[in-house]
């Protein structure tokens, strides 16, 4: 960052702008100051390295790094974000104004007793996830292998708590900062797995899905389907009106993803070529943004990922650039690395399976940094919080109590006037068999997000 612009700013706009010491600017410290400072903070602010820029500076200024300018607010930097390369790391964790805090430091004249930047860096750029882990079933970095899970501070958008500790640290002695104005926000994403429970998916599955009702006697099943092919009764998992009169009703601004996939053990969705299949995709992109939601099989393979994005281009007819991975299976950096490639700009497959929370730690989006490469990416993340799944097939949750831990992640994101994002599929939204009533629990999330 150029000193002459620093100097422009300090002899202009010394009123309007923070201007922050560091030891070494390093792409690191550029990357987590742009998000904390630029994105969730919204205040201008400029990094830099030269001491006497920073000493002649009258305006509002603190220094990040081992050690202080005489009296000058000093936030103690530890050694993460001026280093390269991934290490393991030694992370201990302890309360700070009643939440979890990581990277202790231990100046006694430190603004905070831990690296609120190192410790944002290290949850929103999942360091944890490049280093050796035990993979679940699926292989991937599931919720308990985590620091924040197994130290009870998942549930917790920390990033953004302790930005908003900053932020009232800074306001404290320069009451003339000005920050920006956030709203909460919510947005409703719907994962289409399987479009229709029974049509469109040819003689030799349905007669195969007969079988399996039989086995495990679940002959009301095998009526319904029957009924449904039959046309006598509506498919369950066309709940699409459902969704469509909620949207309306309460303003909502939606985006499913589709998958589109060769039929496998994971990827089971209505045939590509099926026309009512296409024609319900394109109705949907009338009314709602529409994604690519990645195969199973996709997750290793970029010629595969590049042919259904391609599939759903030509359905559209226009540009695929919003993804989230089937079974949300994440893999560090190359599944990112596969959609940079590909060209998608923005995924939401930021979240764990088997518990509900923040996995990166903040509940906004944010620009995926390969820590591999050491660079930032233009690829946005958008992170969910909570899946119907989660809490019924993961944690054995009743609606009731289901509803009541959706309440408190959406209390905890207002708090911090964040982006509350859930993730609900189609078929759980039937009212039918294993999800009799969930619809319920989505309508009543609903108005709770948006305040009625």
């Amino acid at each position: 960052m150029a000193d002459a612009k620093i100097i422009t700013f300090a002899t202009i706009d010394i009123v309007f702008m923070i201007l922050i010491y560091t030891h070494k600017i390093t792409k690191r410290v550029k990357y987590i100051f742009k998000l904390l400072f630029g994105q969730l903070l919204e205040t201008k602010y400029e990094l830099t390295s030269n001491a006497d820029i920073y000493l002649a500076f009258a305006g509002a200024k603190f220094t990040y790094s081992h050690r202080r300018f005489g009296n000058e607010m000093f936030f103690q930097s530890c050694d993460l974000l001026f280093k390269t390369g991934i290490e393991g790391q030694e992370i201990g964790t302890f309360l700070f104004d009643k939440n979890k805090a990581i990277f202790p430091v231990y100046h006694p004249d430190s603004a905070m007793p831990f690296d609120p930047f190192a410790a944002s860096f290290f949850l929103v750029t999942r360091y944890e996830e490049y280093l050796p882990f035990i993979r679940d079933r699926f292989g991937r970095f599931d919720a308990p292998e985590s620091l924040s899970s197994k130290n009870g501070f998942l549930r917790k958008p920390l990033v953004n708590i302790w930005t908003e500790k900053i932020k009232g640290i800074l306001l404290k002695k320069n009451p003339e900062i000005k920050f920006g104005q956030r709203q909460f926000k919510f947005t409703p994403t719907i994962d289409i797995d399987s479009a229709f429970a029974y049509k469109n998916k040819g003689t030799v599955r349905n007669i195969g899905g007969i079988l399996a009702a039989l086995t495990k006697f679940n002959f009301s099943g095998i009526i319904e389907r029957l009924l449904v092919l039959a046309g006598l009764q509506k498919d369950p998992f066309d709940t699409y009106t459902f969704q469509l009169q909620l949207q309306k009703k309460y303003d909502l601004q939606p985006v499913y993803f589709i998958l589109l996939a060769n039929y496998g053990k994971y990827d089971k969705n209505v045939p590509v070529n099926s026309r009512q299949f296409q024609t319900l995709i394109k109705s949907l992109a009338d009314y709602a943004q529409v994604g690519i939601h990645p195969s199973f099989a996709s997750n290793t393979n970029l010629n595969t990922l590049k042919t259904e994005i391609q599939k759903l281009s030509k359905i559209l007819n226009r540009e695929i650039t919003q993804s989230r991975q089937h079974f949300l299976k994440l893999c560090f950096p190359s599944t990112y690395r596969n959609l940079i490639n590909l060209d998608i700009t923005d995924d939401y497959t930021m979240g764990y399976a088997s518990e509900p929370g923040f996995r990166a730690g903040i509940c906004d989006p944010f620009y995926f940094y390969d820590l591999d490469l050491e660079t930032e990416t233009n690829l946005r993340i958008h992170p969910f919080q909570v899946m119907e799944g989660t809490l019924k097939d993961y944690m054995y949750k009743n609606r009731e109590q289901s509803l009541e831990i959706i309440k408190m992640l959406i209390d905890e994101v207002k708090a911090v006037n964040g982006t509350f994002v859930s993730l609900w599929h189609n078929e759980s939204l039937s009212n039918s068999q294993r999800w009799k009533g969930w619809h319920e629990v989505y309508t009543d999330m609903v108005m709770y997000a948006v305040g009625e």
